[in-house]
């Protein structure tokens, strides 16, 4: 088993960089590939996936980001390509505390994540990120990030708010669209869908 990669990056493709060591050029998948660059010297974390037709190299530049990957595997519904696309939007420690917290609003901000996949995340891994807990203890996030995340803490719930009021999902689509470049509370956020749809958006 392969724990991990030190070589030269010889080609950055749209899902993958090739990792050339002792005249071996090694293809691995990565989140975001773009992070690499052509000719440096790197250290890659590697994952072997296993299919009845293919063997799949994963790379990752940090072992957090690995581990993160074979997690986010367990969690029934989500696959290679569904955990690459969540780690190419997020850091793992990131990801720990939306889980932590039960934040499902901002889980299913991550790609192919809705609303069944970002609870049975919560219910799969909640609790089990023991590795993660030094850092899990610091302030994870920047003051603007911390706001973004309770700003769409309240549109969620004032989307709730909404659909419990009696109102059609497609006009609580529109509104939602509308509201996501503003900020406020739940109630703002109710007070200015209401007054939207008096005024027929």
């Amino acid at each position: 088993m392969f724990d991990y990669l030190i070589g030269d990056v010889v080609d950055v493709r749209p899902d993958c960089v090739v990792i050339e060591q002792q005249n071996i050029g090694y293809q691995l998948i990565t989140p975001n590939p773009y992070l690499f660059h052509i000719g440096n010297h790197v250290k890659i974390f590697t994952y072997l996936y296993v299919k009845e037709d293919a063997f799949l190299l994963y790379g990752f530049s940090e072992k957090d980001e690995r581990l993160m990957f074979q997690r986010l595997l367990s969690v029934n519904g989500i696959g290679p390509k569904g955990a690459l696309a969540i780690l190419a939007s997020t850091t793992p420690v990131l990801l720990v505390q939306a889980i932590e917290e039960e934040n499902e609003a901002l889980l299913i901000r991550f790609p192919g994540i809705g609303k069944k996949t970002a609870r049975q995340m919560i219910l799969d891994l909640k609790g089990k990120f023991k590795e993660f807990e030094s850092k899990a203890n610091v302030n994870l996030f920047s003051a603007g990030e911390r706001a973004a995340i309770d700003a769409a803490d309240a549109l969620a719930d004032a989307m709730e708010a909404l659909r419990a009021l009696g109102y059609a999902e497609k006009e609580i689509k529109k509104v939602e669209k509308i509201l996501q470049k503003e900020s406020g509370t739940t109630e703002e956020y109710v007070k200015k869908a209401l007054r939207m749809f008096m005024g027929n958006i």
